[in-house]
């Protein structure tokens, strides 16, 4: 497989972040030196996915911290939190976003730092070590869901959730990527995922780096695929669970769940553990983003947006969708893949990730640093 473009790097003057708004056309990147550049780049989906959006927010919230004048301990922590806070408004459904402000709020107020000095340190080691550990998870995520892809599997998957939605590697396209390194022979068939086309500018873009045969399609015609007996299965992304299974990722998620459904086929949904929201008891309390009219008024292109709807039109843009658990056959995390009945056991494991994290293990960050066995192989 081709090097993957890092999709965020923390430097020692900025955030670095791959602008996504710009794929597949061209690759940017923004120099994010202070916090509100990194929400800002949340907010217009120049980072996306929930893995990632959680690491940008660790970092951005390191980059205010580091930002703060005070050396009282009290008021830098009062500092902080109201920079954690307004980072938070970035975007409301992505459950990563708050767990990773809450987490590095934790580790500030439970520091044992002896100046505001060497606190701001940590926090930018953290943002650090969070990049990494979200790399190792996601391989584990992705050997776990590998062994359920048959080979020479169809596999229809939906937005991206590839390496450009996280720290690396991804989680749904991780599982795909894991299977084709353990030698199985695959064929993505990609819906363009409208209104932003994450499939059609991003996921392709990713597979045809890794040279992963794949299809791009239309949203509309994945149930006639379903029908003539084109996909054998379909796998997706979230950006947040319930504790019962319902899940909340990009719209139209919901209708590839119940074509799946009709047509007896397995669906499945990949995230890490930190996805899984165990305060929420089911999707009826997600909370749904809604965005600008004008992503479904216009289309993107290399040289602006064109118009595509009669002006003034009204319209209704929510970003995401909930899919019932009764939809889901599995949830794949680093932990295991289990039924979304069982959900709940996987939360003493999500516990032992929480104390596993806070550790800082050197060994698991040296884990995150070893590299992608390559697998560049004919695929027939």
């Amino acid at each position: 497989m081709a090097a993957m473009v890092p999709t965020i790097e923390w430097t020692e003057k900025a955030v670095r972040i791959l602008d996504q708004t710009q794929l597949p056309h061209t690759v940017v990147y923004r120099e994010c030196t202070d916090y509100r550049m990194v929400a800002r780049a949340i907010r217009e989906l120049a980072i996306r996915g929930a893995p990632a959006i959680g690491v940008a927010a660790a970092m951005g919230a390191a980059l205010g911290a580091r930002a703060i004048q005070s050396r009282d301990r009290a008021d830098f922590l009062k500092q902080f939190h109201i920079i954690c806070d307004e980072i938070r408004t970035a975007r409301p459904t992505a459950v990563n976003l708050f767990w990773a402000l809450d987490r590095v709020e934790r580790a500030a107020k439970s520091s044992t730092a002896s100046s505001t000095g060497a606190l701001k340190e940590e926090l930018v080691a953290l943002g650090k070590l969070m990049l990494d550990e979200d790399i190792v998870l996601n391989k584990q995520l992705g050997r776990v869901g590998a062994a359920l892809i048959p080979d020479h599997a169809s596999i229809l998957t939906h937005c991206n959730t590839g390496s450009l939605a996280t720290g690396g590697y991804g989680t749904a396209l991780g599982v795909i990527r894991a299977a084709v390194e353990s030698g199985k022979r695959v064929h993505v068939y990609v819906d363009e995922t409208r209104p932003v086309l994450q499939g059609a500018r991003l996921t392709a873009w990713e597979l045809l780096q890794d040279q992963i045969p794949c299809t791009l399609i239309t949203d509309s015609m994945a149930g006639s695929l379903m029908r003539r007996g084109k996909i054998d299965i379909c796998i997706v992304g979230a950006d947040r669970i319930a504790a019962n299974g319902d899940t909340a990722n990009k719209i139209g998620t919901y209708s590839v769940a119940v074509l799946a459904k009709a047509h007896r086929l397995p669906f499945y949904v990949a995230a890490p553990m930190s996805t899984i929201d165990f305060n929420l008891a089911s999707g009826e309390s997600i909370p749904i983003e809604e965005r600008d009219p004008e992503e479904v008024t216009s289309m993107p292109t290399a040289s602006g947006r064109v118009v595509t709807a009669p002006k003034g039109v009204p319209v209704y843009n929510p970003a995401f969708d909930v899919t019932p658990a009764a939809l889901i056959r599995a949830i794949i995390t680093e932990r295991g893949a289990v039924p979304p009945g069982q959900l709940r056991k996987l939360k003493a494991m999500a516990r032992a990730v929480v104390r596993e994290r806070r550790s800082s293990s050197p060994d698991l960050k040296a884990r995150a640093e070893r590299p992608v066995r390559s697998t560049r192989r004919p695929i027939t």
